[in-house]
Order: structure tokens, then sequence, then C-alpha cells
């Protein structure tokens, strides 16, 4: 019998229900180097908004200079149906960048932070301190607009460059980030170092710190394969929000250590295992997923897609059963 589904066996003290935050179309494909159409890009959010993700980080409004692949923000979002009843927040990181995706409707915002000094400059061209005091204003006039603001916040659990990070680090410029008037924080171990403890030691810190659990969310990448396992920690915090990307496309552009995300169909199939609802229809995900691969002209590297995909290929040649009783 070949397995389309996880059998669900739910566990005490986890959420009832988690919303996946989708961020293969900007997170996922930044990194390519091929440009990938607008075009592209919109079925490929449009694909993922059928499967049942409802939020879907679409587009970058960043110096095309820095990253070429979200040089095409505005049409990709001039693509997309805003009114649709899902959400697609646009990585904006300063006042020019919001100008412009305002003036194509955008509703969501997100603004993005290194917990080191090292990657804050390589990522940014500027300190923590100024990129905060650059942040600021983009945050003011975004809620001033209506608009909601996401706050990442790289390298939490360890730099390629500086080591291990330090939880105080962490919680400061969380704080910091959250101080200026963002409404979520997203915790990101951008080179896949954290471990579980390591999560929820980082999470309580953060809690403690005032930050209600409810706000935060989690973006794994899973270099030393340990994402699936961080998350079910942050699950156990309470964490209710978790990042990942479609057939786990993605890594930084500036950090070089940085694996691809955690996948989105690894993901739906852990937490339908455990019972908790997501409302993604994960055969649809899959469809997805493989769609894109063969537009990339590469494997997807989700283990789930794989699977599924394998599995779909035993069932249409494995020879009709005859005689054979079944019960």
């Amino acid at each position: 019998m070949v397995m389309r589904a996880p059998s669900p066996v739910p566990l005490t003290a986890l959420p009832t229900r988690v919303t996946i935050y989708e961020v293969g179309p900007r997170d996922g494909l930044q990194n390519e180097k091929a440009v990938i159409t607008a075009d592209t890009k919109i079925e490929f959010i449009q694909r993922l908004g059928a499967a049942g993700l409802q939020t879907i980080e679409a587009a970058g409004f960043v110096h095309p200079g820095r990253v070429p692949q979200l040089a095409d923000a505005e049409k990709v979002i001039d693509g997309l149906d805003l009114d649709a009843g899902r959400r697609h927040p646009v990585l904006v990181p300063t006042v020019s960048g919001l100008d412009r995706a305002l003036n194509h409707g955008v509703r969501d915002i997100a603004v993005f932070a290194s917990a080191t000094e090292t990657f804050s400059r390589r990522n940014l061209g500027r300190s923590i301190d100024e990129s905060l005091a650059m942040f600021a204003p983009v945050v003011q006039r975004a809620r001033e607009a209506g608009v909601s603001v996401r706050a990442y916040v790289s390298m939490c659990c360890g730099d390629p460059w500086e080591g291990p990070v330090a939880v105080e680090q962490v919680v400061d410029v969380a704080t910091r980030m959250m101080d200026l008037g963002c409404d979520q924080l997203a915790l990101g171990d951008t080179i896949g170092v954290g471990t579980p403890g390591q999560v929820r030691t980082l999470i309580d810190a953060v809690v403690a710190a005032g930050i209600n659990v409810d706000a935060i969310a989690v973006h794994f990448h899973d270099t030393y394969g340990q994402a699936l396992a961080n998350v079910f920690a942050a699950l156990q915090s309470g964490v209710s929000t978790v990042d990942s990307s479609a057939g786990g496309l993605g890594g930084c552009p500036f950090a070089d250590s940085s694996a691809g995300n955690l996948a989105t169909e690894d993901v739906v199939w852990m937490l339908e295992g455990l019972g908790i609802a997501t409302g993604i229809d994960l055969a649809q995900l899959v469809s997805t997923s493989l769609w894109m691969a063969e537009r990339l002209g590469k494997p997807c590297v989700s283990r789930a897609v794989r699977a599924l995909a394998g599995n779909d290929r035993q069932q249409q040649s494995a020879p009709a059963a005859e005689g054979v009783a079944v019960s």
C-alpha cells in the first residue's frame, strides 16, 4: 500500500492550528542565478494559493543591483489579485521601497535586521544601529498607512563570521525591532546551525523580554538537517507560525553557508501527523513544487516531495494484481 498521508497522532500541549508563512517565491527564488520571469513567479504564487497557502511572501522591493532576481517586484505584485483573501507580504528595507510597494497596493511588508554586526554590514551595508534607524520611518509610515509589518531577525543561532550568537544579543535586536511598532517577529536561523534546545531557550528568552509568543514566527534553514526538529521545539514553546519554502527552495545570497529553507511539504507532513490543521492540500502542493522544479531545471530537495512523487511513479508502473484477495 502506498502512503499518501501520515497517520495523525496528536500530542498534548501543541498548537491546534499552525500558519505556514510561505517564502518560496521570494526567499526561495532570490538566490537563483538564472532570471525567472515575472509570469513564472506569478503562476507559482497562484498555484501555491490554490494549494491552500494563505500567506505567501511574493517579492522584495529592494535595490535590483543587490538582488537582481527581485527586480521585477512591481510586475509580480501587479499580476496578483490582492483582494482574493490571501496575504502577499513583500520585503521592504527603505522608505523608497515602501513607497514603491504602497503605490502597487501592498498591504503587508517585512523589514529585516541581523542579530550580528558582520552580517548586518554584509546584507544591508549598515551597522545594527544604523539599520534600525533606517527601519524606524518605514515601520511608522507603514503603520500609518494601515499596513502590517513583520520584523525578521537573521543569524539568531549562529553566524559564519562571528560564530555562536549569544541569546542576549538576539533578544536585544528583537525587542528593539518590535519596539519600532512591528506586528510580528520572525526568528531566523539563517545558516541552519540551531538545535532544539537552543531554539527553546531563545524563544523562552524572547517571551521573557515581553514579546507575546503569538507574535513570534520561526524561519529555519536545513543545513544540518535540524530544521524539522527545531520547528517541533518551537511548537512546544507555543509558536504557531512557521516559515517554509515549497520544495525546499532557497538560500541566502549574502551567506554562502546557508542551505535551502525548510521545505513546506516536509512541515505539512509532520504537522498532519501531529493532527495539527494547516488548511493545505499536500498533493496539490507537491504538484506545484514539481512544476517549479521543472522550470528551474533541478530536482526538489524536499524529502516529502521525492517520496510522494516516487510513490506515484511506483503506483503507475506496478502491474495489476490478479487473483489476489485483499481485506
